[in-house]
């Protein structure tokens, strides 16, 4: 069986940049069987597993400041690694790119694809599990982003704990919109309000919406909610006029200049930003998570990171037993 192949996606270098901040990744390997290579770019690096908790082993970090001396270095340093004899299981290998590096990259194939026709694309978002800290910095963000008000949550962070102590342990899961490819909220909509579109989204027509509330019972992800028309100001002696500003999800204006409005008594979800993507941006949970948890593209552009990282042994779905289809994926 054939070794892994170890490629770094193509990055932007800044040759005035000093080159510590201009390395092209991380290589992180598994020492038990593999020797510290003789390669001046190697350094020791002691493996804390609050840093790493997916690596059990010491491992090493290899800086290695551009594609060439990736390629040429590890067949040199590793030869078991990448020859013809070597296995899978070998490797505990993993390629981290720099964020500014990941997000230019995000960037570039989001341009790409928007490009193309609306057809051909299929926005996906990959979220890493390994890296959420579960700091819910992408739920103030979707919160600011979106103005979304008291009630309505399009991305919590779901913490479960392990353990008991003193062995214990927390996992975090960011669960936004799995804008899934058979989705059951638009099956039972009276109103046909909700539709999935051509580019992969699941979108809701406020204007449509009866606030029936069907869609929250039969989404199994429970990534719905509805809009009250509750304000964060309510019961003080004026409602403040941030809290009026419009959003504008789907590429529209929602105003919130009284409790009639829509999306006001309308079912509320994540939409991927997608007023944002159409503008050549990510989606703002993309951009504010602290640990490059959250990964965004088109998954049928193949040259796209987001198309790269499904094809992970790590990646699974949310419940795909529900028979749904998920769009969003997650590495374990």
């Amino acid at each position: 069986m054939a070794g892994p192949e170890f490629t770094v996606p193509a990055t932007t270098k800044n040759e005035n940049s000093p080159k510590e901040h201009s390395y092209a990744g991380y290589l992180r390997i598994n020492i038990s069987k593999f020797p510290l290579p003789n390669h001046p770019s190697c350094q020791d690096f002691p493996y804390k597993k609050s840093h790493f908790p997916r690596f059990s082993r010491t491992s090493i970090r290899c800086i290695l400041h551009n594609q060439e001396e990736i390629s040429s270095t590890i067949p040199a340093c590793y030869p078991k690694m990448t020859g013809p004899n070597s296995k899978e299981e070998d490797s505990m290998a993993l390629i981290d790119i720099k964020p500014h590096e990941i997000r230019q990259r995000m960037i570039n194939d989001l341009k790409r694809a928007l490009k193309k026709p609306v057809y051909k694309r299929h926005w996906a978002m990959v979220i890493d599990q390994a890296k959420c800290v579960g700091c819910t910095a992408c739920t103030t963000a979707c919160v600011s982003e979106n103005h979304l008000p008291p009630g309505v949550v399009y991305r919590p962070v779901v913490e479960t704990e392990h353990g008991t102590y003193p062995n214990v342990h927390k996992t975090f899961l960011p669960r936004p919109c799995m804008q899934c490819d058979d989705p059951p909220c638009v099956k039972v909509c009276p109103a046909h309000a909700t539709w999935k579109r051509t580019d992969g989204i699941v979108e809701i027509d406020y204007n449509r919406c009866i606030g029936c509330r069907y869609c929250i019972s039969a989404c199994p992800y429970s990534a719905r909610t509805f809009d009250k028309g509750y304000f964060y100001t309510d019961g003080t002696p004026e409602i403040m006029p941030y809290e009026k500003e419009p959003n504008f999800e789907y590429g529209k204006k929602w105003p919130r200049t009284d409790r009639e409005s829509s999306p006001i008594g309308n079912t509320r979800k994540c939409t991927y930003c997608i007023h944002k993507v159409e503008k050549g941006m990510l989606p703002a949970c993309v951009t504010t998570c602290i640990g490059d948890a959250t990964y965004f593209g088109d998954a049928n552009d193949p040259k796209s990171l987001v198309a790269e990282l499904l094809s992970s042994p790590r990646a699974r779905k949310l419940r795909e037993e529900e028979g749904t289809k998920p769009t969003t994926t997650y590495l374990v």
